[in-house]
């Protein structure tokens, strides 16, 4: 069975692809149809929006899709960057452009002040709607510089408390232990091996 990644963002594909590792799976993305319908980002939560990805490209390819939504919450920051994570420095976005402005607003506030989670949603659609949707959460502390060259996004900037590290320095082997993004999939994991078993039957 293929499984399709509603997203084009290598680094984002692969580390979910090595979360699903063992599954009788072929996964594919984004990348993969040259044809596939642009999907903006417009909903008001991590939830809505991975479901929005997971059902539009499920329609498109007819096949098994995952949608993926995720960030960075700032309790300083009322939340953000939020739903907005990815283009929180504007149209020009890159990580470093992202990380920087998160320092710039954060700056003078001690580490009681810079409290932050990620979130990751995951929703499962195919041909016939969403299948299910789950979601994960990790606590963590900002920086007050970015540290480390693992990962990608913020993890340069999130510190796990229990490692005083941040994502970044810590690596793959160990943010894969405990990540958001692990935590959502480690439940869409169960799912997708229930929709397997069960040959495609609708499971909500």
């Amino acid at each position: 069975m293929e499984l399709v990644v509603a997203t084009k963002n290598k680094k984002k594909l692969k580390e979910i692809k090595g979360l699903l590792k063992g599954l009788p799976l072929k996964i594919i993305s984004l990348a993969d149809y040259k044809n596939a319908p642009r999907i903006i980002e417009n909903r008001r939560t991590f939830f809505e929006n991975a479901a929005k990805k997971a059902v539009k490209i499920a329609r498109f390819t007819g096949k098994l899709t995952m949608g993926e939504d995720s960030g960075l919450c700032v309790d300083a920051l009322s939340g953000a960057p939020g739903i907005y994570s990815s283009r929180f420095a504007g149209k020009n976005k890159s990580d470093a452009a992202n990380n920087k402005k998160v320092l710039r607003l954060l700056e003078g506030l001690l580490p009681e002040k810079r409290k932050a989670h990620y979130v990751c949603a995951v929703a499962l659609a195919d041909s016939r709607g969403l299948v299910a949707i789950t979601g994960g959460k990790c606590d963590g502390i900002i920086a007050f510089a970015q540290k480390g060259s693992a990962g990608f996004g913020y993890d340069p900037l999130f510190i796990i408390p229990k490692y005083k590290k941040t994502f970044a320095q810590l690596g793959l082997k160990i943010k894969h232990k405990m990540s958001h993004r692990f935590r959502a999939l480690k439940k869409a994991r169960k799912i997708i091996q229930r929709y397997i078993r069960n040959s495609g039957t609708k499971l909500l």
